[in-house]
């Protein structure tokens, strides 16, 4: 089927956008770039763009909630195929800023969840299939 349009961005609100996008430019590459205080846009390399735009008094997602202020989208990051992989990532985010959610059975679910230094839930994924989609 044709689509209608690209995706451009993927935006997230956040009480600081430089911070937000320094902060996922640490875990998933490329350069943040301010196109002024309010609104910050990092294109991670062989993944998405995201725009980080400012939004004063936000109440971050909780995570997990069904009501609203349930989380309305996250992302997840590739974290490797084996643990020792994985399990430097997860030192490595946390040393960033990030906040474990859920540590609970990761062996069961092959990801965490966490949260970035604005609240919003972000996984890390131990990846089995690292050529491809399962």
């Amino acid at each position: 089927m044709p689509s209608v349009a690209r995706i451009r961005n993927v935006v997230i609100d956040c009480p600081d956008p430089r911070a937000l996008a320094d902060f996922y430019a640490r875990v998933g590459g490329g350069t943040p770039r301010s196109e002024d205080d309010d609104w910050v846009v990092l294109q991670i390399p062989e993944g998405p763009r995201l725009a980080f735009q400012r939004v004063e008094g936000l109440t971050p997602p909780e995570w997990p909630r069904a009501d609203s202020n349930a989380q309305q989208f996250h992302l997840d990051f590739d974290a490797g195929a084996t643990w020792e992989e994985f399990d430097a990532a997860h030192e490595k985010v946390l040393a960033l800023g990030a906040r474990p959610l859920d540590l609970e059975d990761r062996e069961k679910k092959d990801f965490q969840v966490y949260a970035d230094p604005a609240g919003h839930p972000f996984c890390l994924c131990r990846i089995e299939n690292p050529e491809g989609l399962e």
